[in-house]
């Protein structure tokens, strides 16, 4: 059981990582000369300096700040997940213990697919020179270990209540 209970863990923890470097990091969308990300607009100019610009006015300001909000939540809930997670382990008994922590990573998991559907379709539909970058599949990457991990923490839960 400790070795499952470690293996939750990291398991949650890989899904921090990828979901902060998602909403961080500048590679939603790239081009050869250009990476944009849900806060800037980055430019490389010809002596290989990255120069940040503001977003697009094109870009439809209710759907960047859904985007935004929810990419915040998802990371928001995610860690609250883990604090609970830990804290039940301690404090609840058995067969009540894993719920919150699955209930955190559950809408945490909804948030991040809610923040990359928006994008995916509100955003670069008549770009036909770029591509989604790395960020953009880290968030559909976490998108699928906090799922996965929302399931497990349920599956858990029922398992310890016998």
């Amino acid at each position: 059981m400790l070795i499952l209970l470690a293996a939750i863990f990291v398991l949650h923890i890989i899904g921090i990582i990828l979901l902060l470097v998602a909403t961080i990091d500048n590679a939603w969308w790239m081009t050869d000369i250009l990476s944009t990300d849900v806060w800037f607009r980055w430019t490389l100019h010809q002596n290989g300096v990255w120069n940040t610009t503001d977003l697009p006015s094109h870009y439809p300001t209710e759907y960047l700040q859904a985007v935004q909000a929810s990419s915040v939540l998802a990371c928001i809930f995610s860690i609250l997940g883990i604090f609970v997670f830990v804290a039940q382990l301690f404090t609840l008994p058995k067969g009540e213990r894993f719920t919150i922590s699955g209930i955190f990573q559950l809408l945490a998991c909804l948030c991040i697919m809610i923040a990359a559907s928006i994008y995916t379709d509100r955003f670069h539909l008549d770009e036909k020179s770029g591509w989604y970058g790395h960020c953009f599949i880290l968030a559909w990457i976490s998108f699928a270990l906090t799922f996965f991990s929302s399931i497990t923490y349920f599956v858990l839960r029922k398992k310890t209540a016998a």
